[in-house]
């Protein structure tokens, strides 16, 4: 380009890192003809680099408009060109020197559609990565229970915690059983971060919070076009997010059936597929699941699978109620103290005896989330004494008896005897003849129920 000093060394310059990088570029001047054609663009075209230089662009290279960007000052982004009997995809701006169009330059984008494609199925791919990545740093704070939260003075619930320090080193799942409010989040944050997979993906799922119609889309994932309004370029499950490391399936029995079948074929074949795609892709994945409700009676009721609640009952723990390890609600009123006065910035002073004795007493149907909210409840309307007195607590508690509440006799025992066993059996470290002296029972009574609690 004549007239402009240090630039044809500027040219020169561009197209050895043309060479070096493989592009294919070309630049022409006001006039429309080549300036420089990359080497790579030349072998395209199937000319000689130095040969077409002075030449008109319009000779040299099929369909462009390079002319057409010089005279109009526009730039084209990523316009489709037929080339050589195959479509390219190319950008052209203009060369401006002082608000004054000098020329114009191209680049060849992609050769060909596969090209494009390939580029394309990249950025899906590293969008995928992206999202992965983004959701575990979400939930990296999540897992954030250890067994040293796990507050408790109670024998069987100490043998669950040595317990958990030995499951968290398998690959098996889990299955978390126990009454709203006992804290069956904690000892699946506590597997985790006692894990070999601890580091890994930890991705939460409220199976009851997630509508019925998107469920099979967030647990699994979907391909771009597979219904109305999905997302450009799909969007990967929660399974495939959690690869890995661990999946906690929290409410696992609100799950319908489809899903419940859904659900098995991934932990039978561990491989999972997108809504609207035909591909297979395996996994690793680690299943922690939650319960409240009692999956053998909905599996009875014809409610939840039975060969799905096998998969699922790998290592089973069940967390008993507050009420059945009374001895742990002091110690629990305590620790709550420490932990809700350290959040809300409030000072307490201690709480009084007849206080601690109503709340001994109380059947705490809630559990230890009631326990919880109770105490914060009652240190927001402390006195200035700032101790906590039995008038600071609701009037259901104050107004409890134990003849308030009466348990079916039948299903209190084999709760009772249920619980009894897997206690002795944990003492013992499973050995049948050591639990059936210490429960008074028959090694072959014990069998039987074993065998019936599905112990």
């Amino acid at each position: 380009m004549k007239g402009f000093e240090g630039l044809n060394d500027a040219i020169a310059f561009l197209k050895l890192i043309s060479n070096t990088l493989g592009d294919a570029i070309v630049i022409v001047d006001i006039d429309g003809n080549i300036v420089m054609l990359s080497d790579e663009y030349a072998k395209f075209l199937k000319v000689d680099s130095e040969g077409v230089v002075g030449e008109s662009v319009k000779d040299v290279i099929e369909n462009t408009r390079m002319q057409v960007v010089v005279k109009s000052g526009r730039k084209e982004i990523a316009h489709m060109q037929m080339v050589n009997g195959q479509n390219i995809i190319a950008t052209r701006v203009p060369i401006k020197i002082n608000g004054k169009i000098i020329g114009a330059i191209g680049k060849v984008l992609f050769k060909d559609p596969e090209e494009l494609n390939e580029f394309n199925k990249k950025v899906v791919k590293m969008e995928e990565e992206l999202f992965r990545y983004k959701l575990v740093l979400d939930l990296e704070h999540i897992a954030k229970y250890d067994l040293d939260d796990i507050i408790t003075k109670n024998p069987y619930m100490i043998k669950i915690k040595e317990k958990i320090k030995i499951i968290a080193e398998t690959s098996s799942n889990v299955l978390i059983q126990g009454e709203s409010g006992t804290g069956k989040e904690l000892f699946a944050h506590a597997i985790y971060n006692n894990s070999k997979r601890y580091g890994k993906p930890f991705v939460k799922v409220n199976c009851s919070a997630i509508p019925y119609e998107l469920m099979e889309s967030e647990l699994f994932g979907y391909e771009e076009g597979a219904f109305t309004g999905a997302r450009k370029g799909g969007k990967i499950g929660k399974f495939e997010a959690a690869n890995g490391g661990i999946i906690f399936l929290d409410e696992v029995g609100e799950l319908p059936l489809n899903m419940q079948s859904k659900l098995l074929r991934v932990l039978q074949e561990r491989e999972i597929t997108k809504v609207g795609s035909l591909e297979e892709k395996k996994i690793d994945v680690r299943v922690i699941a939650v319960t409240n409700r009692d999956l053998e009676k909905m599996v009875e009721q014809g409610l939840f699978r039975l060969d799905l609640y096998y998969r699922l009952n790998v290592v089973n723990i069940c967390i008993p109620p507050l009420r059945s390890r009374r001895g742990d609600i002091e110690v629990l009123i305590k620790h709550l103290i420490k932990k809700i006065t350290k959040e809300e910035d409030l000072e307490v002073k201690g709480i009084d005896e007849d206080t601690l004795s109503i709340m001994n007493n109380y059947n705490w149907p809630g559990n230890v989330r009631e326990l919880e909210n109770t105490l914060e409840r009652a240190i927001n309307f402390l006195d200035e004494d700032r101790i906590i007195r039995p008038e600071h607590l609701p009037p259901k508690i104050l107004e409890y008896t134990e003849e308030d509440t009466i348990y079916n006799l039948k299903e209190s025992i084999k709760e009772l005897e249920k619980r009894e066993i897997e206690k002795a059996l944990l003492i013992t470290n499973g050995n049948k003849l050591q639990s059936a002296e210490k429960l008074g029972i028959s090694r072959v009574s014990l069998y039987k129920k074993i065998e019936e609690y599905d112990l």
